[in-house]
């Protein structure tokens, strides 16, 4: 849908490529999803604001913000919209955009280490393989920051976890791994287009 005061935003005009299930000329700026965002007060710029500079085209401050780092993809914000926009998915396609130019704030590598490394470790193994993906990450954030503390920082959950059984040495492997590959490759065709 067209709005007159933004002109036509068409997922090919802008510089950062929306899926075209993400209408972000539809905010009508309501704030239902900044209100219900569990992660808002600690965000330098409301999730309704992120939309609303991806409407005016302003991607060096959308890129740039805190606040598309600090979103933890919890969906209250797309599931709360009463015009079903998107803004979980504008949030995730900033981050891309933010990571492709370069535009990522040095203090967010740990954020973006995570992510990277969370995703290959489902695409490798089928399901999340937790010791793998605690010491890569560890490893990984230790090599880029120096910070020997952040190693450690974490270690005394391991007894709780082992405890509970919550915590398994050996990752398993999904019986069919094919479905997550094709997961992974509809989401990279996806991107694509």
């Amino acid at each position: 849908m067209e709005n007159p005061a933004l002109g036509q935003v068409t997922p090919q005009a802008l510089p950062v490529q929306f899926p075209s299930s993400i209408k972000v000329a539809d905010c009508y700026q309501c704030g239902k999803c900044t209100a219900g965002c569990p992660v808002a007060t600690r965000m330098d710029v409301a999730p309704n604001q992120v939309v609303r500079l991806a409407q005016l085209g302003e991607w060096k401050k959308a890129l740039e913000s805190r606040a598309i780092w600090e979103c933890v993809g919890c969906q209250t914000c797309s599931a709360r919209c009463p015009k079903e926009v998107d803004c979980a998915g504008v949030m995730d396609a900033l981050r891309e955009a933010s990571l492709a130019r370069g535009a990522a704030a040095p203090e967010r590598f740990p954020v973006v280490a995570f992510q990277k490394i969370f995703l290959e470790n489902i695409r490798r193994n089928g399901r999340l393989g937790e010791l793998e993906l605690i010491g890569q990450f560890k490893t990984e954030v230790l090599l880029h920051t120096g910070r020997i503390r952040f190693l450690f920082k974490d270690a005394g959950l391991g007894p709780q976890l082992g405890k509970r059984k919550k915590l398994h040495l050996l990752p398993g492997k999904a019986r069919d791994r094919k479905v997550v590959e094709r997961i992974f490759e509809r989401c990279a065709n996806e991107q694509k287009t």
